[in-house]
């Protein structure tokens, strides 16, 4: 499905089904087997309980069609920030984005300090969701191998390949 240039919705739901919170739009600069790859500018976000807000800063977002990660790329005064959402592999529905946040999250600041984020909530969401051994293997593995690809600048920790996503989404804004 050619989605490049394509203006699509995220949607974020937890392990019941229930939405958690969503993005109006992102524009698609990249759609392979692996990765759906979106870029956005003053996103307008809607959380579960209705409140509305806009993200301050333009990000370009990488989410894994195979691997229990997305990764939030936010451009800030002192450097690309990466912000790694543990969430089930994404599906794309119709002009929809969508997957499931398991809550464990892991930061990646401009100075290369990295910080595993949310562990309590979690915890809690494990007990109250109901997480299986299996599924409660699969996350834990994955916040230990996306910290490792931090430390190693792997992509998508990589500033080169992020700053050519926002060009290529700024090429499309000036065009379009």
């Amino acid at each position: 499905m050619h989605l490049e240039g394509k203006w699509l919705a995220i949607q974020s739901y937890k392990h019941d089904g229930s939405i958690h919170r969503w993005w109006d739009r992102g524009l698609v600069v990249e759609n392979n087997d692996d990765f759906i790859v979106v870029a956005t500018k003053k996103a307008k976000v809607t959380e579960s309980n209705g409140r509305r807000w806009y993200t301050r800063e333009p990000a370009v977002t990488i989410f894994s069609k195979k691997e229990w990660w997305n990764v939030i790329c936010m451009f800030k005064r002192e450097g690309i920030c990466y912000y790694c959402n543990i969430a089930s592999p994404t599906i794309i529905d119709k002009s929809y984005i969508k997957y499931i946040d398991y809550d464990l999250d892991a930061k990646l600041f401009p100075d290369g300090s990295i910080r595993v984020l949310d562990e309590k909530e979690y915890d809690n969401h494990k007990k109250s969701f109901g997480y299986g051994d299996d599924l409660d293997t699969v996350l834990h593995y994955q916040i230990q191998q996306i910290v490792e690809m931090m430390k190693e600048r792997k992509y998508p920790f990589d500033d080169k390949r992020i700053n050519e996503y926002y060009s290529d989404f700024l090429e499309r804004l000036n065009n379009g």
